[in-house]
């Protein structure tokens, strides 16, 4: 199924626009009606329809959604596990410790090197 919009540059309306629309046509192409999915996620019809016309809708009945159509597991896939980073854990050499915080790393201003006879002036 071809992407209506380029998720990089999409806003977020956009972005979940387009997700609601898939819901619809996945729902379609499984030959469900609004009833019968609204009934398995435990929502109103009206609910389900504010969903799939992209209209205040909240995450929970989003994943509901996802819940009766049996795509929980695609959600792994949008946001996964941060606590699994086997590469980092590898060059850490540390095994088990993860990350608590973030430390971006600090560019150093060329114009601000120090050089030969700084120590003595005090400029560096």
């Amino acid at each position: 199924m071809p992407s209506g919009i380029d998720f990089s540059i999409a806003t977020s309306e956009q972005i979940a626009r387009e997700l609601c629309k898939r819901l619809e046509s996945i729902r379609l192409m499984r030959n469900q009606t609004q009833a019968q999915l609204a009934r398995e996620a435990g929502i109103s019809i009206k609910t389900l329809w504010r969903l799939e016309n992209g209209q205040d809708f909240s995450f929970d009945t989003f994943v509901r959604v996802m819940i009766a159509l049996r795509m929980q597991n695609n959600l792994q896939i949008i946001l996964p596990d941060p606590a699994v980073h086997p590469v980092e854990r590898l060059n850490r050499n540390i095994p088990g410790k993860q990350r608590k915080r973030a430390r971006p790393v600090k560019k150093v201003d060329q114009n601000l090197a120090w050089t030969w006879g700084d120590e003595e002036t005090g400029k560096g």
